[in-house]
């Protein structure tokens, strides 16, 4: 058994963003770009803001965008293979893993990625979890009615999957950032807060286990601003294991997070 003080702490982050719409979430997420490559999972055709930042930035953001709708509930499918980390190739067509209409094809554009051969410089996005649990919702209930209503032993399915894929961003060996919306929850001690959309509301309450840090984006007098202190809002679940205050500056960068010898 080893003591604290002869393991050293893990460069490596998991972290969850989140906030209303508009929020500025995205935009500073990519602004990250400034100091890692960036793999941007795009389940919710969100990443026209990406095109405001500098020409530079841009070159280091790989966009590998994921189909998803109701019908077609692509994103579950393929960030659960995705987010273990296994080499996997996606078809740009399509967003799926191994696609069987694609892959024959030498014309169609794929692309590979091996997220457990990422080292420190590199960080992978996932926008947005709330698209993922719509889609893990849509899966769940492929070839029912448009006006079916979830049962018992959907939403602890719903559950089930959603756990699977945290459960792995908790332990993945490479940077993770996750972005969601916000939602309003009952605590366990009947409070209000508001925490990131993860699954159900019960799920959503916890969901923030699974991270390192725990930041909410919102726009304060006109400017998007980021909170992560525990202390911020008592009706707001935010944290930093790395305890850095995001808000203390509004025009910080993610890379604090890292430490500041990353952050010069």
């Amino acid at each position: 058994m080893a003591k604290l003080s002869n393991l050293k702490e893990t460069k490596i982050k998991h972290i969850m963003m989140f906030g209303p719409p508009k929020s500025g979430k995205t935009r500073r997420a990519g602004e990250l770009a400034k100091y890692k490559n960036l793999i941007w999972f795009d389940l919710e055709n969100g990443f026209g803001t990406l095109f405001q930042l500098p020409q530079d930035l841009q070159e280091r953001i790989e966009v590998i965008h994921i189909p998803d709708n109701r019908g077609t509930p692509m994103a579950i499918e393929t960030m659960l293979k995705v987010i273990k980390g296994l080499k996997v190739t996606i078809c740009e067509d399509h967003g799926k893993v191994t696609c069987p209409l694609c892959t024959p094809k030498e014309d169609k554009v794929k692309v590979t990625v091996e997220l457990n051969a990422l080292d420190n410089d590199t960080c992978v996005v996932v926008d947005s979890c709330t698209q993922l649990t719509n889609s893990a919702i849509a899966n769940i209930t492929k070839g029912k009615p448009d006006d079916y209503k979830l049962e018992y032993d959907d939403w602890a399915h719903l559950g089930k999957l959603m756990d699977t894929f945290f459960s792995y961003v908790q332990s993945a060996p490479f940077n993770v950032i996750c972005i969601s919306h916000e939602s309003e929850v009952k605590m366990v001690d009947k409070s209000a807060k508001l925490v990131p959309v993860g699954g159900t509301s019960n799920f959503s309450r916890n969901v923030a286990k699974y991270f390192d840090e725990v930041i909410y984006c919102r726009v304060v007098n006109g400017k998007h601003v980021m909170a992560s202190s525990t202390a911020t809002d008592n009706n707001i679940l935010t944290g930093s294991r790395a305890n850095v205050d995001l808000a203390k500056d509004p025009n910080a960068n993610l890379i604090v997070l890292w430490g500041s010898a990353e952050a010069k």
